[in-house]
């Protein structure tokens, strides 16, 4: 064994031992990286939770209107809370680690994609069935299919979320490659892809789709700058810096009428504004790096992050759903329902907030073990290519459909048949490619005392 130094960031050098041969060492979690990503997860609950807001009209129609989008107060709020952006670079960081681990114990770039894919879709493909099947029975009973609809829409964010995070993790392996030979220049790659789309979306408007493939990929790769930075760290005015030039630079675009100064407009189909957010998230998240360390280092602040992070997709996946459900029920009784924005509206959303809270722990306690990974108890081959492709294009097509043109019943249930195709063809996952405590199902390794290393990605 070869000791080595290898430095992550906020500049620790982190004592790394270059195996000559025998499986790879057990790697250590980032606690910064889990409280980011449980902060992301937490503010995009909370947050629809200040949208949602289903209106039953005097003719018996209902419709779903977006409150706190609707307020002008809210464009520079969601300026600064938009962290879609950050949750990417958090995954181009583990994202990059997880890839070098792999590969370091003989995994291809199709076992990446297949531990990749069975960790998303096994709870995605569980949480479409149960709609399809729940949904199908009210409308049977005699719901009116205005609510079905409704509710059907509730399904729509988290798949095109999962199809966008699916679309930047499927392509890592060979963007990491080119990370390692040309970092900058790949990057600069992406986002002259980015601004190409922009440019040309006004003329093909369905083109500016491709950007949930070229946005989320560049800053993907801004996570892979951060976790594998080389030499003299920018330091604290530099990363600020940075910061400040993104968002003028970002204001100027907003000015200048090309983008939207509205976030939330920005995202779907995502722009170049995500992009400039992604740089300026990216540097926030090192120019604060040493106070996140010491919130995270607290003991009940670790167990709480530890938690959530385990079962973040079942969380992500079902909250929507789940708030749907209940302001579809809530639709079809006396309840009363305050207009959307009033004073008696806003008194409610602690209430909300805590209601969906509420009924996801019994969704988490029956549908999280899902986001585990399926090993096979003895050794076995890898999954050929052409099932890994095979699988990943049956998750994209009712992905891309409901991105496109809405998420509709029958596509519900394609959408679950097409997951649980893919989830057969996937099979388990060998164990060669597991460490020692993942083979044996043993916990996640602990979270350590710094210097610290990226996060375990399952």
């Amino acid at each position: 064994m070869e000791a080595t130094q290898q430095a992550f960031p906020g500049g620790a050098m982190v004592p790394q031992q270059r195996a000559t041969r025998g499986p790879a060492p057990m790697p250590v979690r980032d606690p910064v990286i889990d409280l980011a990503r449980f902060f992301c997860l937490t503010l995009v609950v909370v947050g629809h939770t200040m949208m949602v807001s289903p209106v039953l009209h005097a003719d018996g129609t209902v419709t779903s209107e977006n409150t706190l989008g609707n307020e002008h107060w809210f464009e520079p709020v969601v300026w600064v809370l938009q962290i879609m952006p950050l949750f990417f670079v958090a995954g181009g960081i583990t994202g990059l680690q997880s890839w070098r681990r792999l590969r370091a114990r003989g995994g291809s770039a199709f076992d990446f994609m297949q531990m990749r894919l069975l960790r998303l879709i096994r709870p995605a493909a569980v949480l479409l069935a149960v709609m399809f099947t729940g949904l199908s029975l009210a409308l049977l009973s005699g719901v009116d299919p205005q609510v079905i609809q409704l509710l059907t829409s509730g399904a729509g964010m988290p798949l095109w979320f999962l199809a966008a995070y699916l679309a930047a993790q499927l392509n890592l392996p060979w963007l990491a490659g080119l990370h390692a030979r040309a970092p900058w220049l790949t990057l600069a790659g992406l986002i002259s892809l980015v601004v190409t789309v922009d440019c040309l979306r006004g003329v093909l408007p369905q083109l500016a789709y491709l950007n949930m493939v070229f946005v989320w990929c560049a800053v993907q790769q801004l996570g892979f700058i951060v976790a594998d930075t080389r030499g003299p760290k920018p330091g604290g005015l530099a990363l600020f810096g940075l910061m400040v030039a993104c968002n003028l630079l970002l204001g100027l675009l907003v000015l200048l009428g090309l983008y939207s100064g509205n976030m939330l407009v920005n995202l779907n189909p995502p722009n170049l504004t995500l992009v400039l957010l992604g740089i300026s998230q990216a540097a926030a998240l090192q120019l604060f790096r040493p106070v996140l360390s010491r919130i995270a280092s607290l003991a009940w602040v670790g167990r709480l992050v530890g938690v959530a992070g385990s079962r973040s997709m079942t969380v992500y996946l079902w909250h929507l759903p789940l708030l749907g459900a209940m302001s579809g029920v809530l639709l079809l009784t006396d309840f009363p329902q305050p207009a959307g924005g009033s004073a008696a509206w806003w008194w409610g959303r602690p209430l909300v907030l805590m209601t969906v809270i509420a009924l996801l722990l019994p969704v988490v306690a029956l549908f999280g073990r899902l986001e585990n990974r399926p090993t096979s108890s003895g050794p076995s081959p890898s999954r050929p290519a052409a099932a890994v492709l095979l699988a990943a294009v049956a998750v994209f097509v009712p992905a891309v459909q409901a991105a496109l043109n809405g998420l509709t019943l029958g596509l519900l249930g394609g959408g679950a048949g097409c997951f649980a195709l893919a989830v057969v063809l996937l099979g388990r996952i060998p164990a060669r490619l597991m460490s020692p405590a993942e083979r044996s199902g043993g916990p996640e390794p602990p979270l350590p005392h710094p210097p610290l290393s990226a996060n375990v990605e399952p």
